[in-house]
C-alpha cells in the first residue's frame, strides 16, 4: 500500500496552484468519449447474471477500486442493475481523467477494478469506493476483512445513499422500496459489526480532508444531483479520535458520483460538477497520504 511519501511525490504543488475552474470544465467535457461509451457494460439481469468488467493485475500504479457486494432484495434498479454498480465504470473513469489532468499521479483511467470486501486483493488498494450501502448484505467474512483493511491503513469512501423512504427531486423513491435498504441505520449497523465501539460523527469543514488538494471551505448547500434535502457528511475516525486518521467517510443523502458520471453530457451545471470533482480529488489525495 503506497505510503505518504510515495503518494505525495505524484502531486504537483506548483501545478495545483495553477488549476482553474475552466480547466476542470474542459477536462470534464473531454471525459465523455466514444471509447468510454463503448466500454459501458450492458446490464440485462439481476446480480446472479451480472458480471463487472475484468480486473487488471496489480502493477503499482494507482487503480480505482469499487466494492461490489451481494445486494439485498429490493436493491435492483434500472432493469435489474444491482445497487453497488450504479454509474460503474463511467463515474470513476471520468474522475480518473480529472485526476490525470491536475496531478502527476498517472492513474489507470479506463481500467476500473471491482472486488468484494472479503477479497485479499483489497489490500493492494490504499482506498476503496462503495455506493448504495444500505442494500449491502454484509457477510461475516466481509466484516473481518474490512476491519483488517481499515486498521491497516485503508480508506473507505461511501457515496449515494439516502434517507429511508425519501423522495428525490424527480419523484424517484429512495430507501425502502421493495426490500431492505434505507438510511444511515442500515449501513452504520453493519459498521458496528466491523468496529463495535466505532462512532460516526458529523464532519467539520476545517478537517484536512477538505483541504487535501482543493480548498473546500463549506459543506453547507453542497450541490445535489437529484436528492432533496441537505447533504450530510459523516466520518469514522481511528479510535473515535478526530485528531487521528479518518478511516471511513460517508456522503449521505447525496450522490457525488452522479456529477462525475454525467459530466460532459449537459445534464448538470458545470459549477456543481466542478465542486463534486474537487471533493472526489480531495478524498483520493487524503486516502493516499494518510
Amino acid at each position: 500500500m503506497p505510503g505518504p511519501t510515495e503518494a505525495g511525490h505524484y502531486v504537483g504543488g506548483e501545478r495545483r496552484r495553477r488549476i482553474t475552474r475552466s480547466l476542470l470544465v474542459a477536462a470534464a467535457l473531454l471525459a465523455l468519449t466514444a471509447a468510454a461509451l463503448a466500454q459501458v457494460p450492458r446490464f440485462r439481469g439481476y446480480e446472479d447474471r451480472f458480471r463487472p468488467g475484468p480486473n487488471i493485475p496489480y502493477d503499482g500504479r494507482f487503480t480505482f477500486v469499487r466494492l461490489n457486494y451481494t445486494t439485498l432484495p429490493g436493491g435492483y434498479f434500472y432493469g435489474g442493475l444491482p445497487a453497488w454498480a450504479h454509474g460503474y465504470p463511467i463515474a470513476e473513469q471520468n474522475l480518473m481523467r480529472i485526476m490525470n489532468e491536475v496531478s502527476y499521479l498517472r492513474p489507470h483511467i479506463d481500467e476500473i477494478n471491482s472486488v468484494r470486501a472479503d477479497d485479499p486483493e483489497l489490500f493492494h488498494y490504499p482506498l476503496a469506493y462503495v455506493i448504495e450501502v444500505d442494500w449491502w448484505d454484509m457477510t461475516e467474512k466481509e466484516v473481518t476483512n474490512l476491519r483488517a483493511y481499515l486498521k491497516k491503513g485503508g480508506f473507505l469512501i461511501v457515496d449515494d445513499f439516502k434517507v429511508r423512504g425519501g423522495f428525490g427531486r424527480f419523484g424517484g423513491r429512495g430507501g425502502d422500496v421493495g426490500g431492505a435498504g434505507g438510511g444511515l441505520e442500515a449501513f452504520e449497523g453493519n459498521m458496528k459489526r466491523v468496529f463495535p465501539e466505532g462512532r460516526f460523527v458529523a464532519l467539520d469543514p476545517t478537517l484536512s480532508i477538505f483541504h487535501a488538494f482543493f480548498e473546500i471551505k463549506s459543506l453547507d448547500n453542497f450541490p445535489q444531483a437529484y436528492i432533496a434535502g441537505q447533504p450530510v457528511f459523516r466520518g469514522l475516525f481511528e479510535d473515535n479520535d478526530p485528531r487521528k486518521r479518518l478511516m471511513v467517510i460517508e456522503n449521505y443523502n447525496t450522490d457525488i458520483s452522479q456529477f462525475w458520471e454525467w459530466s460532459g453530457r449537459g445534464l448538470r451545471p458545470f459549477d456543481d460538477t466542478n465542486e463534486a470533482y474537487k471533493l472526489g480529488i480531495n478524498y483520493l489525495i487524503y486516502g493516499m497520504t494518510h
